[in-house]
């Protein structure tokens, strides 16, 4: 991580005249930005929907990256889609219902903040879908934070025999914090970061809290809700591994909000990626 340096400007005309030098202001102590990691079109968004509301209809989503930059690390939340995608003809692949893409690679997105993947200290997932860890392969020096349960299912047997196994073998024995119990994880120990559990959509779905210096508390929700409509209707994945579990996160975060007064950002959602700062701009 480049840590932030108090720099001085030396104005030679007005230390001529006796004025003081005049001190460049520091960056904020803790930055959230919004990486492009790629969009996916759905051919028939149903499966989103356990009631059915949504069969048939086709769909856009945004499949973004977060880093924080604190202090003592950058932290990337969730891995986006392979930057390899990239490299397919037309820049897209078929994956059943979806087709993916990927137009900025997260690799370079990184570079315009003079870093590179060995930079980065943290990395945390809300879980382990195919669309959330498609990069996992880059940060094999970085430090995982993973929950507990999340770990146990994403290396689990039947998660070993399928295709997609091969995005996250490479961080099996990457260095890791497995998070345990059911509490809250305070990252930096200072309150600023934390990882919230959320189970249902699967074993160890997790969200994020972020609180910035100016902006204020944010919460970047994974999966929770993937549609536009799905946060206010309370729809609910058909694939989830837990209908009760999932309706109890809802809550879950809905509570919280109200009690941080946090912004809620669906992170599969273009409205809500939109509307935060275009990288390489920050929130902070």
């Amino acid at each position: 991580m480049k840590k932030t340096l108090l720099a001085f400007v030396a104005l030679a005309a007005l230390a001529a005249c006796g004025q003081p030098q005049q001190q460049t202001p520091e960056a904020p102590a803790v930055q959230l930005h919004a990486l492009d990691c790629g969009r996916i079109s759905i051919s028939d968004a149903g499966m989103f929907a356990d009631d059915g509301s949504l069969n048939g209809q086709a769909r856009e989503v945004v499949d973004p990256c977060f880093l924080i930059r604190h202090p003592d690390g950058d932290l990337l939340w969730d891995a986006g889609l392979p930057d390899g995608v990239a490299d397919a003809p037309e820049g897209r692949v078929v994956n059943g219902p979806f087709t993916l893409r990927v137009t900025n690679r997260l690799a370079d997105q990184l570079a315009q903040l003079q870093l590179t993947p060995a930079d980065i200290e943290f990395v945390s997932i809300s879980h382990s879908h195919f669309d959330h860890v498609g990069n996992a392969a880059l940060f094999t020096s970085s430090t995982w934070l993973l929950d507990a349960d999340e770990r146990t299912w994403m290396f689990r047997q039947e998660a070993r025999a399928a295709e997609e196994f091969a995005l996250i073998a490479p961080i099996e024995n990457a260095p890791t914090r497995t998070l345990e119990g059911d509490g809250d994880t305070d990252v930096f120990g200072d309150g600023s970061v934390t990882i919230i559990q959320t189970p249902g959509h699967t074993p160890g779905h997790n969200i994020l809290l972020v609180r910035l210096p100016n902006s204020g508390p944010v919460l970047l929700t994974g999966d929770m809700w993937h549609m536009s409509e799905s946060r206010e209707r309370r729809l609910v994945p058909a694939f989830n591994v837990d209908r009760a579990q999932t309706l109890a996160s809802m809550d879950k975060i809905e509570a919280l909000a109200a009690e941080t007064g946090a912004r809620i950002v669906r992170q599969h959602v273009a409205e809500d990626f939109e509307a935060l700062p275009v990288f390489p701009a920050a929130l902070n």
